[in-house]
């Protein structure tokens, strides 16, 4: 397979073929149900075939269509079980790789970046990639001094690759709106295409991923390999093995589950609390879970990809642990009041306070209980409230305003609850939150204040 701009043409034709391909299964489910086939099961089956075109292609293919399915991947839990079923292996897919790039255009690449005797940087290099994805592909080396390291080669044309496909998939983006019920995938894209530049900087990733690796050394949960060497579009770091989450969620016991999900929700927290980043990419291709001879308590989650972080000096916002905490206890007008403030409810919004609680209680309902069991059908649940115009949620919903400093965080929260959901963990995030979420606690905040 050549590098991306190469496959520029094939890529925009494939990526445009897909409205033309849901019109005309719309067509064809018109003439069904004319011809006396019922409506649901007409409607079932125009759902499976579009989930099999979209994913077929985005599967297919590099730069954006890739991120944007390992985006929606992690929302696979909220689909209805008839039309999730089918496509839950092709998802996982998704999140763990894609085509590599040929040996020979490697060794090209990192010619050019590393320089003509790159070999000698290394003692081993396996020219078979480990893990292909999105941007850049991944190969198995030892470095000089004899460590296992993981090689990040980015792939050529990547950037203008990846502002083409969100540029193309945003012109048909609301065509997704059925396959991931309740959410608004253009936000999305335009968080997408907004941090491309970030996302290519492997100096930037190098920084985060090192903060991290310094933050998290030697602790009993998180593992995060170090930084070893970075030049441009490349990136080498310590080699981490692990059971892929995906692997887990598949395949794995309950006991891996568990533990996976409470690693998972205990990084969501503890990370932006003890290095004032938060990892952004929380789909099930960029977590391990490093299993041994010992209790699962003793079980880690290895973190990878830090290519997309948030900056949060101070830790996740104080408002979101605040009206969380208020919400818990029932004070609706103390909610509506700190929403407002925070840009939530825009000014010309009028909105009944008991009304924003009622659609804020199932959505927090995890972190009231001191333990709390995530699975497929609480999730479509949540989702099928908000999604139905009928519910008096989908209307409150549409008044209801996501501020741009809010929106990373909103959808790394999303994401990491999606797959917890996917995991069907049972966690204890009451105890998380405690700990390590601004104003959460009572004691914490009365201390503060």
């Amino acid at each position: 397979m050549s590098d991306l701009p190469r496959k520029a043409v094939t890529r925009t034709a494939k990526l445009a073929a897909l409205p033309l391909g849901f019109a005309g299964r719309a067509t064809l489910g018109l003439g069904k149900r004319l011809g006396g086939r019922p409506a649901d099961e007409v409607a079932v089956e125009l759902q499976e075939r579009t989930a099999e075109q979209l994913f077929k292609v985005l599967g297919e293919l590099k730069g954006g269509a890739m991120k944007f399915g390992q985006a929606l991947s992690v929302f696979e839990s909220a689909l209805p079980e008839d039309v999730a079923s089918p496509y839950r292996a092709a998802l996982t897919r998704l999140q763990e790789a894609a085509p590599p790039m040929p040996a020979r255009t490697i060794d090209r690449v990192l010619a050019e970046r590393l320089g003509k005797d790159w070999r000698s940087l290394f003692t081993e290099f396996e020219d078979v990639p480990a893990a292909a994805a999105s941007i850049g592909q991944v190969h198995r080396a030892v470095w000089s001094d004899g460590r296992k390291v993981a090689v990040k080669v980015q792939y050529p044309g990547a950037g203008d690759a990846l502002l083409s496909d969100l540029a193309q998939l945003g012109r048909v983006a609301r065509l997704f709106g059925p396959l991931v019920p309740g959410m608004d995938v253009k936000p999305l894209l335009a968080e997408l295409r907004e941090r491309v530049a970030e996302e290519l900087d492997y100096a930037l990733e190098a920084d985060a991923q090192h903060t991290h690796a310094v933050e998290f050394a030697g602790d009993p949960d998180v593992v995060v390999p170090d930084v070893v060497h970075q030049a441009d579009q490349v990136l080498v770091t310590e080699w981490m093995d692990g059971v892929p989450l995906s692997e887990v969620i598949s395949g794995g016991s309950k006991e891996m589950r568990d533990r996976a999900g409470q690693l998972l929700a205990h990084f969501l927290f503890a990370g932006p609390a003890r290095t004032g980043l938060l990892h952004a990419d929380p789909h099930p291709g960029n977590f391990r879970l490093l299993v041994d001879d010992g209790p699962a308590s003793g079980w880690r989650l290895g973190v990878l990809d830090f290519g997309t972080v948030d900056r949060l000096p101070e830790g996740l916002p104080l408002p979101i642990g605040t009206a969380l905490r208020l919400a818990l206890a029932g004070d609706a007008e103390q909610v509506h009041a700190m929403l407002r403030e925070e840009g939530f409810v825009k000014p010309t919004i009028k909105l009944d306070s008991d009304a924003v609680l009622d659609y804020l209680k199932p959505i927090i309902e995890p972190a009231g209980r001191e333990e709390f069991s995530f699975d497929r059908g609480w999730m479509r649940t949540q989702a099928a409230r908000i999604a139905d115009p009928r519910s008096p949620a989908h209307q409150l919903g549409k008044q209801l305003n996501l501020p741009p400093s809010y929106l990373l965080i909103h959808r790394v929260t999303l994401s990491t609850v999606g797959v917890l959901c996917q995991l069907g963990a049972t966690v204890r995030l009451r105890a998380e939150l405690r700990e390590w979420l601004p104003g959460f606690d009572p004691e914490g905040a009365a201390e503060s204040a």
